[in-house]
């Protein structure tokens, strides 16, 4: 079984921080990963609050207090808490759009020896996390 690497990343302003952690399976050559934690400001936060159907977009000055999920090829399930210029704070899943204002700074564990996916589930009617092992490339 391969071991668990971490991989730290610093994204730059005008980046979008979700569509940025999408790419970076394929980039590493792995079918999952989770988001450890992340720090950073945006200018923008696409914010999908509990039980919402749609994302509330929220611009300004804003600092990303904590960032965490899962990565997997066919989705990824992120959440974030922000503070605005005042010092409110909100948090939600996040929505494509969250652009990085002047950086991002990401710790990601990368899992080779496990593949993750997005699975019809009955029981909470949404498409939820799947865990596989993977077998290593020699058989063990």
């Amino acid at each position: 079984m391969a071991s668990m690497q971490t991989l730290p990343l610093r994204l730059n302003p005008g980046q979008d921080l979700r569509s940025t952690l999408e790419s970076v399976l394929a980039e590493h050559s792995v079918s999952a990963a989770f988001v450890l934690q992340g720090i950073g400001s945006l200018s923008v936060a696409q914010l999908r609050f509990a039980g919402a159907q749609q994302a509330i977009e929220f611009r300004g000055d804003l600092e990303i207090l904590t960032l965490a999920g899962s990565l997997s090829p066919d989705g990824v399930h992120l959440h974030m808490t922000v503070s605005d210029a005042e010092g409110r704070v909100l948090g939600g899943h996040v929505a494509a759009g969250c652009i990085v204002r002047t950086t991002a700074e990401v710790l990601l564990a990368l899992l080779p020896g496990y593949g993750f996916a997005r699975e019809a589930d009955v029981v909470s009617g949404f498409n939820e996390l799947v865990i596989r092992r993977q077998s290593h490339p020699d058989g063990a």
